[in-house]
């Protein structure tokens, strides 16, 4: 792209953004400049400009613009101008709904609806209320370990937000903890419904790199529980420390209100030991496990806590059904863009261009979490992933960066992301949920957004904190083998007879035997001739002493032959 063509861009959203009000004076200039893009510049960047402008302009979505650029490019670039070409844009998508991991997005949606509407969430606030309560800062280390414990439940940053802020917050509030603080705390723990697993960016993340560098959503999601709890310990040592700092009065520890906390929230508990526990131990997959939350879910809150009626179920069906519709498109139109840049081969020449740069691995990482810091600043996660992913992914591989490590240092970054303006998607929730402006909500997650890169760039330096979890869980025993085989050979395998060791062994052994009954032939009395051979080795496998004896046998037959007087006497 030539300067002119970016002064132009630039001009262009300029002028959009202060002529929005002004629809026919925005109209004349966007023409106007679209005038010029078309003579200075050539057809793929007057296309693209003019989409993005006219998306400006006309007060669009962001999928609107995906879709439409995506279409228009193949159209013109790709040369996908008649509708049988264009089909193969509509079997990209289908091949969408034939990915199994896709299915557990709305379940986990609808889990986190249930929960929300249902009890599950109070009565696990409740038990970190008695767990933590006592220790300097109780109730805030209390709020952030059940966005933890939530988060492995929901898998959505906005709804573990909402959920865990909407109840402890007033709470912290009430106990003398400063409004900023609260508000701060709870918007920046929230984020962590996207990290700890099960998360659904992880699984969109595994959809959209999976022609690159294929990842199972199970690892990813292993993967991210300790980057998640490493993040959720500083936080709560922010919250200790500031406990401290504004001597918050520490409640007293009761075993019994200990217990009746655990007794009523036991199933908010069991939740995801069982899901989680599943997903690690093989039982279930992701997806077979977002079902069971389901579930669980439903059942716990309707027959066992009896916080469920049909009212509560519509307004879950309808919340469930807004995010999932919204998703949906985002994820399919963005694929029809993606469609688009594989076909150009955009991912492969950024990866050579990138090869030119010499980088090495740790100034690509570094250059990696500044660009997906703006990014997350100017996109939603989603589209994010929908897009960047499959381009850095490629790029990442290139490089020797394992893509489980990338794609926690991707999520971190967005994670990020959420509490960045202009676009910082918890910083609206929270503007909303807790009634302030949206500036002194940005003040209030200050702190904890430094807490949160100090995060960032202790899991891009150590990729064992990422990886090592997951490699700990792959490890499977060492075979055990016989010590007269060779390790590195299976004991059944056809030419196990050819290794080496087992043939030197065998006739170390036998030419012992030989050398033993020379010596016998050759005057040892009979006293001697008649003790029996030097004990053999332990039978541990029958065939190959069998063997050893008839040889043994043989030999010592030889030697009465050969003294025939001796023997013919007797």
């Amino acid at each position: 792209m030539t300067p002119l063509t970016i002064g132009l861009f630039g001009f262009t959203v300029a002028l959009a953004i202060g002529a929005y009000r002004k629809r026919k004076i925005g109209l004349v200039v966007w023409l106007a400049l679209l005038s010029a893009a078309f003579f200075f510049t050539g057809k793929t960047a007057f296309l693209v400009l003019g989409m993005i402008s006219a998306a400006l302009l006309l007060g669009q979505p962001l999928f609107v613009l995906m879709g439409g650029l995506g279409m228009a490019l193949l159209a013109t670039v790709s040369g996908l101008k008649t509708f049988e070409e264009q089909v193969l844009v509509v079997r990209q998508l289908l091949g969408l709904a034939g990915k199994e991991v896709l299915l557990a997005i709305p379940f986990f949606v609808v889990a986190g609806e249930l929960m929300t509407q249902g009890s599950l969430a109070r009565r696990l606030i409740e038990f970190m209320k008695a767990a933590f309560g006592w220790i300097p800062g109780g109730l805030a280390v209390s709020a952030v370990a059940g966005c933890v414990f939530f988060a492995a439940i929901s898998g959505s940053s906005p709804v573990t937000v909402v959920a865990i802020g909407s109840i402890m917050v007033p709470a912290l509030i009430k106990a003398k903890y400063p409004e900023g603080f609260s508000i701060g705390l709870l918007t920046t723990a929230g984020s962590l419904g996207i990290l700890i697993p099960p998360s659904i960016p992880m699984i969109v993340y595994c959809i959209m790199v999976s022609s690159a560098t294929p990842i199972d959503p199970t690892d990813l999601f292993i993967a991210g529980v300790v980057p998640g709890l490493f993040i959720g310990a500083l936080l709560a040592i922010y919250s200790v420390t500031q406990g401290v700092r504004f001597k918050i009065p520490r409640e007293p520890f009761s075993r019994a209100r200990l217990w009746e906390a655990t007794r009523q929230g036991v199933w908010s508990l069991l939740l995801p030991v069982i899901i989680l526990g599943g997903i690690y131990s093989g039982i279930f997959t992701a997806t077979e496990a977002s079902a069971v939350s389901v579930v669980y879910a439903l059942a716990v809150e309707w027959f066992i806590h009896r916080e469920m009626d049909k009212k509560k179920l519509l307004v879950v069906a309808e919340g469930s059904m807004t995010v999932m519709g919204s998703l949906l498109v985002i994820i399919a139109l963005a694929i029809v863009l993606n469609y688009f840049l594989v076909d150009q081969q955009v991912p492969d020449l950024m990866v050579e261009w990138m090869k030119t740069l010499n980088l090495t691995p740790t100034t690509f990482l570094l250059v990696v979490n500044l660009l997906l810091l703006v990014v997350g600043m100017f996109m939603d996660i989603m589209s994010a992933i929908l897009i960047i992913a499959p381009m850095l992914a490629p790029m990442a591989a290139a490089m020797g960066i394992n893509p489980i490590h990338m794609g926690i240092i991707f999520i971190v970054n967005l994670e990020i992301g959420y509490l960045t303006p202009p676009v910082g998607l918890n910083l609206f929730v929270s503007s909303s949920l807790f009634k302030k402006g949206l500036g002194f909500v940005i003040r209030a997650v200050i702190p904890t957004v430094v807490i949160m890169l100090g995060s960032l760039a202790a899991i891009t330096w150590v990729p064992s904190m990422s990886t090592g979890l997951v490699e700990a869980l792959k490890e499977k025993p060492k075979a055990v083998v016989m010590p007269v085989f060779d390790a590195g050979v299976p004991i059944d395998s056809a030419d196990a007879g050819s290794a080496a060791p087992k043939v030197k062994s065998l006739e170390e052994i036998m030419r012992e035997a030989r050398e033993k009954a020379a010596r016998e032939a050759a005057g040892i009395d009979g006293g001697e001739a008649a003790a029996p051979p030097a004990p053999a080795p332990a039978p541990t496998e029958p065939p190959r002493v069998k063997s050893l004896e008839e040889l043994m046998r043989e030999a010592k037959e030889k030697t009465a032959r050969e003294a025939a007087p001796e023997d013919a006497g007797t």
